[in-house]
């Protein structure tokens, strides 16, 4: 007796032999630098841990699209290839081994959804969403999946319209994925206008460190919202992307073609038995293909007209299904350029505060070389004093100024006034110049 195929895609429970592939400690490379140490300081990589997680069986979260239950399942990457005719290429973007940018992308019998936390598989009959405790954060990636699986079930039950599950997994997958990055710029935001409130009254190194670390961070949750909104936008722009997407009525459409095809084997029989079962002529020559060709002109009479019904029907509804898909992502394609544009406003302030505080350090910086200046003309008027002082320490006993009363007293009193006549031509020609204003 055949299998069941959703049966063959489940694999038995993991056995102790091969558990879970934690995180083991690096070995300790072997000293000498011989084959299998490879130099001291080295980190060792478990390839065949890697290999095993790479291409074994992982955690997925089953729910199913009937009745809405959901199963703890695992499945390896060769059933899921096999089972839902998805390349190994699609696969990968849901491996939590790689970091790729969020994607959505529509194939035959599945749509692979990869949007923040929410790894996902979504064909007509189910869902099916990676779970991976291992993962970097995997108690928050833990808790999204089960809020994913549970706003699933709950709109499974409480289904008030006629979106196919496909649509409704999608739905849930893109509003836990803009509800997801939208929270994160709220914090964001929340910790952002203070600090540059802050920095604005106030700088000072600390704020000034914590600034740039948030303009980071900034800019990689701007990069993950403008990629899903690039995958909501291109998906829109494409109406063969939107209709691949719809596997409910490809599934209809494939259950009525092998219903036809097996109503006319059952009147091509029918026509083969009738003609085979009339009596024959004595008389009558002998012709073994007389019958077959009636039957075949039959067949492609139903084939023509199968096809042109085919073609009509699945026309019809894919317009309907495409504009309704097209609603539904135009709706999270506000949402998600609302939170674009929200994070757009705060790196614009962020800017236009970096300028002001470049305003301020050069005026800083420009105070700090006018005070300098001013120290330095200072200094060259007081080294005079140095110089006429020294020279009135030396031992001229020939030169009668310095035998003469008050001698001492004068030329300092000179010097100073000519100390001070030199700073005041100075300070004239700063101004002259603008080396700064006075």
């Amino acid at each position: 007796m055949d299998q069941d195929p959703k049966e063959r895609l489940l694999l038995p429970a993991r056995s102790a032999a091969n558990g879970p592939h934690r995180r083991g400690k690096p070995t300790t490379p072997v000293a000498g630098g011989g084959a299998g140490g490879g130099g001291g300081g080295g980190v060792a990589i478990d390839v065949h841990g890697l290999k095993k997680r790479g291409g074994g069986r992982r955690s997925w979260v089953r729910v199913d699209a009937a009745t809405g239950a959901s199963e703890a399942v695992e499945v390896a990457k060769p059933a899921l290839m096999r089972r839902l005719d998805l390349p190994a290429r699609d696969l990968r973007l849901l491996d939590p081994l790689f970091v790729y940018p969020s994607a959505i992308l529509g194939r035959e019998r599945a749509v692979v959804c990869n949007l923040e936390r929410i790894r996902c598989i979504i064909t007509a009959d189910e869902a099916l969403v990676l779970r991976d405790p291992d993962a970097d954060g995997g108690a928050a990636a833990d808790a999204a999946v089960r809020m994913y699986v549970d706003e699933l079930q709950r709109r499974l039950v409480d289904r008030a319209d006629d979106l196919p599950f496909e649509f409704i997994a999608l739905e849930v997958a893109l509003e836990a994925a803009c509800s997801f990055l939208d929270a994160q710029a709220v914090e964001l935001e929340a910790e952002a206008y203070p600090l540059l409130d802050e920095l604005t009254a106030k700088i000072s190194t600390l704020d000034l460190e914590r600034a740039r670390r948030l303009k980071s961070k900034l800019v990689a949750l701007t990069r993950r919202v403008q990629k899903v909104r690039d995958e909501i936008e291109q998906l829109m722009d494409d109406d063969g992307d939107m209709a691949e997407m719809y596997l409910t009525e490809k599934k209809m459409r494939m259950e009525a073609s092998l219903l036809d095809e097996q109503g006319l084997q059952g009147i091509g029989n029918n026509v083969f038995g009738s003609s085979y079962s009339a009596p024959i002529s004595l008389s009558a020559p002998v012709s073994p293909a007389s019958s077959p060709p009636a039957s075949r002109r039959l067949e492609k009479q139903f084939s023509f007209a199968r096809s042109r019904h085919d073609s009509f029907k699945s026309s019809e509804s894919s317009q309907y299904n495409i504009e309704e898909l097209e609603m539904l992502l135009e709706a999270y394609f506000v949402v998600i350029d609302y939170t674009l544009n929200k994070l757009t406003s705060l790196k614009e302030y962020i800017d236009d505060t970096e300028d002001f505080i470049n305003i301020q350090l050069d005026n800083v910086r420009n105070q700090l070389i006018q005070f300098e200046l001013l120290l330095t003309t200072a200094t060259f008027v007081v080294a005079i004093f140095g110089v006429v002082s020294g020279v009135f320490g030396m031992n001229f006993e020939d030169v009668g100024v310095f035998k003469a009363p008050h001698a001492f007293e004068w030329t300092l009193v000179i010097t100073g006034v000519c100390g001070v006549v030199i700073f005041a031509c100075l300070l004239w020609y700063f101004k002259k110049r603008r080396f700064f204003p006075l």
